[in-house]
């Protein structure tokens, strides 16, 4: 019979319930059941379990309590690919090409390996395995194909060469359109629901210019209702009127849009250096701009011109205040 000094009748019911597994439940149940009086043949009966079975259990709780009823993790069966077949899989996972396919969907490339390769192996499994193997599925950034790599190493090497000066503060200035009604994001629902966001065909719409420090993390917007020549003139104006310049040199890099390399505009105390063509990704505002949309933007839909303002103003207000997190989210990359 099982030791009645191991555990009280209370703490084994907290344990029936708290258990995440359904044959650790159905021990401590029989336990339950013989500590109240049931006989040992019927509580056999009630579980549909053999004598020895059911000795196996007392002798455990017996011997080591509630951890002697707590079924542990088995091995379960031999994988259906081996670790050195993986490999041979996800090659053709990197070449799609090799098999006759311009790109491969996790249902699309577990049906070629099951009728092609011979592999009984189910559709969780594989997902499994390719995650394992660091495999993710994303889906492909746009890039241009036109980028000059000669000035792309040039100009990181002169960036390089920049940031370690301690006279020279380094910024990086650009424009960001924000549109009243952006596209949804995904979210979690119950199945069989069909989500909706407002769309009512508005074109409601303002642009953000903007310029960082990654040093300091220190950054200065300004709202337009366009981008222009003379917007960008009026945004210089008002930023070398209020920033306040800690080094003696000051470096405003931007990209090649036609009213920056106006031979007209007037810099203040900043040095213009221009971006390579085609090479957003050597911008580090640019990633303000997506976290910005992606928490004050998301399913957001303004209604008129002063709700997307109001809206706007509170984003940029947050963004210019977390200086910190601008540091580490505009880390400066040489390498290309």
């Amino acid at each position: 019979m099982p030791n009645a000094e191991n555990c009280s009748l209370a703490e084994l019911e907290t344990a029936m319930r708290c258990t995440p597994r359904k044959r650790s439940a159905m021990r401590m149940l029989a336990i339950k059941t013989l500590r109240l009086g049931v006989d040992f043949e019927t509580v056999c009966s009630i579980h549909g379990i053999g004598p020895k079975t059911l000795t196996r259990w007392i002798a455990a709780f017996n011997e080591r309590g509630l951890d002697g009823l707590i079924e542990r993790p088995r091995s379960g069966r031999p994988r259906s690919i081996s670790q050195q077949d993986i490999g041979g899989v996800t090659d053709l996972l990197d070449e799609p090409q090799a098999c006759e396919q311009t790109h491969w969907t996790g249902r699309k490339f577990h049906g070629f390996v099951r009728a092609e390769l011979g592999y009984e192996v189910g559709y969780s499994t594989l997902m499994r395995y390719l995650r394992e193997g660091n495999y993710r599925l994303r889906v492909p950034r746009p890039w241009p194909d036109r980028q000059d790599e000669p000035a792309r190493q040039a100009f990181c090497q002169r960036l390089e060469a920049l940031l370690a000066d301690e006279g020279v503060d380094v910024w990086f200035g650009d424009e960001a359109g924000v549109e009243g009604d952006p596209r949804p994001r995904r979210r979690w629902v119950q199945k069989g629901d069909r989500p909706r966001v407002t769309k009512n065909g508005d074109h409601v719409r303002m642009n953000v210019t903007g310029v960082v420090c990654p040093r300091t993390g220190e950054a200065y917007m300004l709202e337009f209702s366009h981008n222009d020549s003379d917007t960008f003139q009026a945004f210089l104006d008002e930023t070398n009127r209020d920033l306040s310049l800690h080094r003696p040199r000051n470096i405003l890099i931007c990209d090649n849009a036609s009213w920056h390399i106006r031979q007209d505009i007037r810099w203040g105390r900043f040095e213009p250096l221009f971006l390579p063509a085609y090479s957003p990704d050597l911008n580090p505002i640019e990633r303000l701009w997506r976290i910005m949309k992606a928490e004050w933007f998301s399913d957001f839909i303004a209604k008129s011109q002063d709700e997307l303002i109001a809206r706007l103003d509170q984003a940029l207000n947050w963004l210019i205040a977390r200086t910190q997190h601008n540091q580490h989210t505009c880390r400066i990359k040489t390498k290309l």
